[in-house]
């Protein structure tokens, strides 16, 4: 069970209290999303815009970094890490990325923090939950930061590799790019049995940005297909499809039948990660709806619809609730 940056439904996401709250609720791995600062570091945020999940809009001397940026085809307006030194990064301090949801209760009191200093943390907390901790990074929009020269996957490979905890450690590296997937499955080779390889699934009607930008016709679609899985366990060990690729809901919101997905994925050898289990109704089927309120923070309802997933054969999963599911795997 992943801690989806961390536990997000209680703490701003990507923050150390968060990934703190994870592992306390049950977590096996916690989830930094990665990007790269202009001095080279890899640093925890969703995205490289930072300017909603920052306070950097109310630091005057950064007006003049808001810039607008081509990023994986999407025009965006903001502050983006590659601008800033990591030294200027951990002056800003962290915003709830979904107010309107969850309160500013926490805003302005935790850091950005580095990859370095997350792989620290989860070695002192495995040592006092007494368990493994697993990291299960993700690099975003890996072919921009190759495109402006700050390329991150030999830098992620060198990180992991200095510290003890994360040589031995469960590792699992993400993406929704292929190119990189494949480039470290050559890295890696079979000497790191620790490290795993996740290729996310977006959208069947989209593509990998990398695909795309070389002018491929391949998308998620045909990717998901038996023959399109076969392709992917060859350098990766398992796939991250949104969780509606597994069971998609119908009309009137409720769970439909399962898809083939799960077991065309185990039969091409690969496990089936899905992603995100919220504990608000609104990102819930309404079948496990409380009351009419979109906005009702929901944990039974989340549980019950996470052991209904399990029960399709799912192999792990990613939550901003980790302690709902840990209740749910526990459940079984």
């Amino acid at each position: 069970m992943i801690g989806h940056r961390g536990a997000p439904a209680w703490r701003p996401e990507h923050t150390l209290a968060s990934y703190a709250r994870a592992i306390v609720d049950g977590a096996d791995f916690i989830e930094p999303d990665l990007v790269m600062t202009k001095d080279g570091v890899l640093v925890a945020r969703h995205e490289n815009e930072i300017g909603g999940t920052t306070d950097v809009a109310s630091h005057p001397r950064f007006a003049g970094r808001k810039a607008t940026r081509a990023i994986d085809a999407r025009s965006v307006t903001g502050w983006f890490t590659e601008d800033f030194t990591l030294a200027e990064l951990k002056t800003l301090r962290a915003r709830e990325r979904l107010p309107q949801l969850r309160g500013t209760k926490y805003d302005g009191e935790f850091q950005i923090v580095t990859l370095e200093e997350i792989i620290e943390f989860a070695a002192a907390e495995s040592m006092l939950a007494g368990r493994p901790v697993g990291i299960i990074p993700e690099i975003k929009h890996g072919s921009y930061f190759q495109r402006i020269g700050l390329p991150m996957e030999d830098r992620l490979l060198a990180t992991l590799a200095a510290h003890a905890y994360t040589r031995t450690a469960p590792v699992e590296i993400q993406s929704f790019e292929i190119a990189n997937l494949k480039y470290l499955r050559e890295k890696l080779g079979d000497r790191h049995s620790n490290i795993r390889l996740l290729q996310l699934l977006d959208a069947p009607a989209a593509q990998p940005y990398d695909v795309a930008a070389a002018g491929g016709d391949l998308d998620y679609a045909r990717m998901m297909a038996p023959e399109g899985l076969r392709e992917v366990a060859r350098y990766a060990d398992a796939i991250g499809p949104q969780i509606g690729a597994i069971m998609p809901t119908t009309r009137d919101g409720r769970l439909g039948q399962p898809t083939r997905l799960v077991p065309d994925a185990h039969a091409a050898g690969l496990q089936v990660h899905p992603y995100t289990f919220r504990p608000e109704n609104q990102f819930l089927a309404k079948d496990f709806w409380q009351g009419s309120d979109p906005d009702t923070l929901n944990q039974a309802g989340l549980v019950a619809q996470i052991g209904v997933y399990l029960d399709a054969g799912i192999d792990a999963f990613f939550t901003d609730d980790p302690a709902s599911g840990r209740q749910a795997v526990d459940a079984r």
